[in-house]
């Protein structure tokens, strides 16, 4: 959907009421090219932004549902592109030892497993899903050989 992200986020952000200035989309650009949930550090390093502005408009691109927090084990959020305007579903490795957020894809029968069991646990609770993530926590290969 790369072709299509930058004309969806506009549309999203002005039906917000908000315009696409060009701090918003140099963080939209950062958090594409990463392949990873990025602290708002990492995307401040990154895209070489002033902080205030950059907390200001992840804020902004959150609440229009562009970008998605993700907790990790630390006190960090890290942040990610949404899912919806990516097509690329995915879930996260969270190390439990030093913070790091990892993306995996499941092999598509897990995912079909996964969407069957959720649907099921949904509809025993009476609850009506719009989708699942995954989040695994353990250590990652860093810190799992400390």
């Amino acid at each position: 959907m790369a072709d299509d992200l930058h004309p969806a986020i506009a549309s999203r952000l002005d039906d917000d009421g908000q315009r696409y200035t060009s701090g918003r989309r140099k963080l939209v650009e950062v958090l594409e090219g990463a392949g990873r949930p990025l602290t708002a550090a990492e995307v401040l390093v990154e895209g070489d932004l002033a902080q205030s502005s950059a907390y200001r408009n992840l804020a902004v691109l959150e609440s229009c549902g562009i970008v998605n927090r993700v907790a990790g084990s630390d006190e960090f959020a890290r942040f990610e592109l949404a899912e919806d305007l990516t097509d690329h579903h995915h879930h996260h490795l969270i190390c439990t030892s030093c913070g790091a957020v990892a993306d995996f894809t499941a092999p598509d029968g897990l995912e079909r497993s996964l969407d069957e069991l959720m649907a099921e646990v949904a509809r025993t609770a009476g609850f009506q899903a719009d989708h699942h993530r995954l989040d695994l926590f353990g250590r990652c290969a860093r810190c799992h050989d400390l």
